[in-house]
Parts: C-alpha cells; sequence; structure tokens
C-alpha cells in the first residue's frame, strides 16, 4: 500500500511539474513571434526605424540573454518555485506595460520585463524536470514535450497576433500573456513541490556583473554600428567594453569558488558542440525571422493574419516533428539528428533566395515547411544533450548555460541580420531608383528619408505619381538585403552542422581510468577517456543518443550517495 501511494504520488509530482513547466516555457516564449509578426504595424504606429525595431525585439532578449544564469544560480540557492513564481510575475507585468505603451521607448521597457521574466522560467523549468526525473533516457522524452511547447508558442504567437490585428490595435497582443502568467501563478503555489541544487552553491555577482555588461555592449554594439557606422566612436567603445568584459568573466569565473558558469562545463564536448550550436544556429534563425516579417510587411504587403499563416507553416512543422524525435534519442545518435537537422535548415534558407515580392503563397509555405522540419529534428536533442552530458548534480546549471549562449545568438540575430539587411538595401537603392525612372531631386528625397527614418519611411512619403515607382524600387532593394540575410543565416547553419558533426563524437572504446571527482560531487569514478581531475571525460557520446550520459561525467558512487543525490525527493534541499 504505502510503495502504491508513494509511486502515485511520485507520479502525481512528475506530472505537475511537467505541466507547468511546459505552461512556463511557453509564457517565457510567446513575445518572440506575437511582437516579431507585428513589427510593421508597430513601425507605422509609432513610426520608428529598423534600428528602433531590432531595439523592440533585443529589449527582451537582451535580459534574458543576460540573466538567464543568474537565474539558475538563484532558484539552486533559494528555490526553484520562487524563482518561477517570480518568472511568471515579470512576464505578466512586461505584457501589461506593452498594454500600455504609447511610444517606442515605453514597449522597450515592457519588453525587457518580460525578457527578465523568461530568464527566470527557462533554466528554472530545465532544472525542475532535471530534478524530478533524473534518468537521462526518460528525461529525454519530457524535455520533447517541453520543446513542444517552447514551438508551441512560437506557432500559436503570429496567430494570437494576427487575429488581434485584424480588430484590434497591436498593443491588444500582449493581452494572453497577463492572465496566463497570474493563473499559473495560483496554480503552482498549490502544485509545484520546491526544489534547490546539492551543495553550497552562492550568487556570482562579478561574473553577472561581467556576463551581463558584455553581452549588453555587444548587441549594442552591433545594432547601432549597423544603424550608423562601426566606424563611429560610440560604437568602437561598445564592442571594446564587450571583449574587455567577455575576458573578464572567463577570468571571474576560473577564480570563484562558487562559479556562475564552471567553466570546466566545456570539457565535455557534448556540451560544448550544443552550446556553439543553440548560439550559432538561433543567431540565424531568429535574425531570419527579423528580416522575414518585414518582407511579407514590406515586400508583399500582407495583413498581420495573412503573414502569420506563412509563418505558422514553421512552427507546426516543427512541432509535428519534435515529438516523434523525442522518443528517437535513445535509438539515433544526437550528433545524427542535430546535424541532419542544422543540413536541412541551410537547404530551406538558401532555397528561400529565389523568392522576390510575387513569391506564391504555395511556393513559400513549403520551403518554411522544410525549416520547420530542420529546426524540429535540432531542438529537443540539443536541450536534453546539453543537460544529459554533465553530470546530474550541475544539470541546472548546464540548462542555464545552453539557454544563455541560445539567447546570445537570438539577440544577436535581429542585430547583425538587421544590420546586414539595412546596410544592403541602402546600398542598392539609388540603383534601383533610377531603374524605376525618377528624378535625381526624387531619388535623392528617398535616399535621404530612408537615412533618417529607415526602410519604413518611403512609404509615408509624397511623391505622386512616382510613388509607386519609388515603393517598387524599395521592394527590391529590400530583396537584395533579404538575400544576403538568407545566404549569411544558412551559412550560419552549416557552419552550426560542422560543430555538432566534429565535436558530438561517437565514443572511443572504453578505457577504465580512475577520475576523482571535484565540486560538488564526490567520490572516485571510471570513466571513458582520460580523466582530468574535474569529473569530465574527455570523450563522450553526447547525452540520451546513449543509455546514459559517460561514466566519466558522473563517477560512481556509494548506494548511500547515488539514493541522496537521486531517489530521496528532498535531496535538492540539503
Amino acid at each position: 500500500m504505502n510503495v502504491t501511494t508513494t509511486a502515485s504520488v511520485s507520479r502525481d509530482r512528475r506530472a505537475a511539474t511537467l505541466v507547468m513547466a511546459c505552461v512556463g516555457v511557453f509564457v517565457a516564449y510567446l513575445p518572440v513571434t506575437t511582437v516579431s509578426v507585428s513589427l510593421p504595424a508597430i513601425q507605422r504606429s509609432l513610426h520608428a526605424s529598423t534600428a528602433q525595431l531590432a531595439w523592440v525585439s533585443d529589449a527582451f532578449v537582451l535580459p534574458m540573454a543576460a540573466l538567464i544564469l543568474t537565474a539558475g544560480v538563484v532558484g539552486d540557492v533559494h528555490g526553484r518555485k520562487m524563482v518561477f513564481q517570480a518568472g511568471l510575475a515579470f512576464c505578466a507585468l512586461g505584457a501589461a506595460i506593452g498594454l500600455s505603451a504609447q511610444s517606442i521607448e515605453v514597449l522597450w521597457i515592457g519588453q525587457a520585463f518580460a525578457g527578465i521574466g523568461a530568464a527566470a522560467l527557462l533554466p528554472t523549468t530545465l532544472a525542475l524536470i532535471s530534478h524530478v526525473v533524473p534518468d537521462p533516457r526518460e528525461r529525454g522524452k519530457f524535455i520533447g514535450l517541453w520543446a513542444t511547447s517552447l514551438l508551441l508558442a512560437l506557432a500559436l504567437g503570429p496567430i494570437i497576433a494576427g487575429a488581434v490585428l485584424e480588430h484590434f490595435a497591436w498593443r491588444w497582443i500582449f493581452l494572453l500573456a497577463v492572465p496566463v502568467s497570474l493563473v499559473t501563478m495560483v496554480c503552482t503555489a498549490r502544485l509545484l513541490t520546491d526544489s534547490r541544487a546539492a551543495g553550497s552553491r552562492r550568487l556570482d555577482w562579478p561574473g553577472q556583473l561581467t556576463a551581463a555588461l558584455a553581452i549588453t555592449a555587444l548587441v549594442y554594439g552591433v545594432i547601432e554600428g549597423g544603424a550608423d557606422s562601426f566606424t563611429d566612436e560610440k560604437v568602437m567603445v561598445a564592442l571594446f567594453v564587450a571583449v574587455v568584459s567577455g575576458v573578464a568573466f572567463v577570468l571571474v569565473e576560473r577564480r570563484s569558488d562558487s562559479p556562475m558558469l564552471d567553466l570546466k562545463l566545456f570539457r565535455s564536448p557534448a556540451f560544448s558542440a550544443t552550446t556553439l550550436v543553440a548560439m550559432i544556429s538561433f543567431l540565424g534563425l531568429i535574425g531570419f525571422f527579423f528580416a522575414l516579417s518585414l518582407y511579407l510587411g514590406m515586400v508583399q504587403q500582407l495583413s498581420t493574419l495573412e503573414a502569420s499563416t506563412r509563418l505558422l507553416a514553421v512552427s507546426l512543422m516543427a512541432i509535428l516533428v519534435g515529438a516523434p524525435v523525442g522518443r528517437l534519442m535513445h535509438r539515433v545518435s544526437a550528433r545524427v539528428l542535430i546535424t541532419g537537422g542544422l543540413l536541412v535548415s541551410a537547404g530551406a534558407l538558401l532555397s528561400l533566395t529565389t523568392i522576390d515580392a510575387d513569391t506564391s503563397y504555395v511556393s513559400l509555405v513549403w520551403r518554411l515547411a522544410l525549416l520547420g522540419l530542420g529546426m524540429g529534428l535540432v531542438i529537443t536533442p540539443m536541450t536534453a544533450t546539453a543537460v544529459a552530458s554533465v553530470p546530474h548534480h550541475l544539470a541546472g546549471m548546464a540548462a542555464a548555460g545552453n539557454n544563455a549562449f541560445r539567447q546570445v545568438g537570438g539577440a544577436l540575430g535581429p542585430a547583425v541580420l538587421g544590420a546586414l539587411l539595412t546596410s544592403r538595401a541602402t546600398d542598392s537603392l539609388p540603383g534601383h531608383l533610377a531603374a524605376a525612372g525618377l528624378t535625381g531631386a526624387q531619388r535623392q528625397s528617398v535616399v535621404s528619408a530612408v537615412d533618417e527614418g529607415g526602410l519604413g519611411a518611403v512609404a509615408q512619403m509624397d511623391l505622386g505619381p512616382a510613388q509607386g515607382r519609388a515603393l517598387g524600387a524599395l521592394s527590391e532593394a529590400f530583396l537584395d538585403g533579404l538575400h544576403l540575410c538568407l545566404i549569411v543565416s544558412a551559412i550560419l547553419s552549416l557552419v552550426a552542422a560542422a560543430v555538432a558533426a566534429l565535436l558530438l563524437r561517437s565514443p572511443r572504446q572504453a578505457t577504465t581510468t580512475p577520475v576523482v571527482s571535484s565540486g560538488s560531487g564526490t567520490g572516485t569514478g571510471t570513466g571513458t577517456g582520460t580523466g582530468d581531475g574535474s569529473g569530465f571525460g574527455s570523450v563522450g557520446r553526447a547525452g540520451p543518443a546513449s543509455a546514459n550520459p559517460p561514466a566519466a561525467l558522473h563517477g560512481t558512487r556509494t548506494p548511500r550517495q547515488r539514493g541522496a543525490m537521486e531517489s530521496d525527493p528532498q535531496s535538492d534541499r540539503r
């Protein structure tokens, strides 16, 4: 009777944790696509430049990238339930501010609060799952559902935004996040079991400050450099600060007794590979979505709902593929899934370089569905491998680190590709204007308007009979920039594929080598490959593709130690 009751409680606890984690990641990612497809409407309403629009996206992604690691540590030390609820509260607050925004600056503030909330939710949700599902093989299925919830947010975001903008002002796209966050907070208080990390982690303020400064300065420098010039004094200062802060972060973390991101994690080839893949691939993909949303609005002149039906192809295909991939991971290696998915994504991006102003719905959608197929093959194994490739007690830190680098790539995406898009389109615009038959004075007025107010400024001009030809020339110039962005995104996907193929190696023949664990773990272990005294082997197959992570990443513990770390539900409290 007691055994049955305990098993029932355990199942209920795991189910409640999974539901809360899935809702949490849904809320965290909902602003990504709701806002991205609404950018043309926001631009028209607030008369924002392309650089200001990039900051609408990056005001959300920047605090998410900068604070994810800190949120992971706070959850480990003070309890993940508290951090989870705080994340929901920040998401609700950010959405409420967005609802009331009457200027681009207020919208930035709302996006920043939502980004702080997302930073708290992302590592916490994965750490909660890791806590209740310690077995890597079984955890892969749970993380597959987590990733499906993430993709569902990306899929429903455009539909929600499209339906809202058909009947209401763009600000109402933020409404849904408020009640969902508040209701989930109430449910969490009753249903979610709290957990903490074993050991004596504490907040690493020097690491947090240097990381936040490096990320913010880097993205600021890229955005402003693309909008103005990379030789501008403020841009050069920002990029210099980014480099110095990045170096300082590495030095601080190497010396810290309780690092925010233990650099020894990177001794795991699987963790290093998935982290690089996450950053590189999301730089290209998030930047691509930023450029594509502008293409659908500015070039094809589609409504937000019409644009949403096209973007939906990406997320729906990723969702359809993501669930089976979660079950496949113990049969097909992470190396094959991730590399194959990135190659498919690269092929889809290259196929999109043939689109123009008259590309039909069917011609565009099959290419976007192919991109979704690639994403679906990558996201679940990438996340699961990052968590499973390190010792169980470091799973929360690994999840936070992987998410942090993913969001750094996501923050740089709109900045880098937005800068490339604007630069290429602006350079080619005079030639297209001349080919369209505009006079020298008219060409000069159009170019001046674009330099001052961005590419969207042309639609606000009154050029009389030449207005249509000017807009046609602008579309051609925009397509030049978009095609460059697509090529760059495809190259980034190919680079990420090469990283996955090289670092997610199959294991060499196991050799028994004593490994002395340090850090939070204790005891000795047998490792595959060469031990370095850190508990991290130098060779190993990634994540759930094998039944368990490499032995060198865990070490062997006594039965009592294993019970304390894995079986006791209260172990994370000690």
